[in-house]
């Protein structure tokens, strides 16, 4: 039994298969980034480790603070992604997410839910 599962969260009932993630990224998730970083200026990909529930992750962050996070896969596949756009990516537990996406969140706060 893997540690991750040693309560048994992720058993599917009346099956044997184990689902490890609510979905797998697709070519829309990277798609959608890639649109998000041509349409707009100064953007740079933040790449969020997989987690419990959810896949890789990348946020897309704009210079005015604009963001749209999309699953990836895995840290590779949006470093490529960021290499052929000629736009950085950093890791998030390193650098964290910028205040100007904070900012933007704080000001969009009611068109966002």
């Amino acid at each position: 039994m893997k540690w991750r599962d040693r309560f048994g969260l992720r058993r599917a009932r009346g099956s044997a298969k184990v689902t490890r993630f609510d979905r797998q990224a697709t070519d829309a998730d990277i798609e959608a980034l890639v649109a998000f970083a041509r349409d707009r200026r100064g953007v740079e990909f933040f790449v969020e480790p997989e987690t419990f529930a959810t896949d890789t992750t990348a946020v897309a962050v704009a210079d005015d603070g604009e963001w749209i996070r999309r699953r990836v896969g895995s840290p590779d596949v949006i470093r490529k992604v960021a290499h052929n756009l000629a736009l950085p990516a950093y890791d998030v537990q390193i650098v964290g997410y910028p205040q100007r996406m904070r900012e933007w969140t704080a000001r969009n706060k009611d068109s966002r839910s």
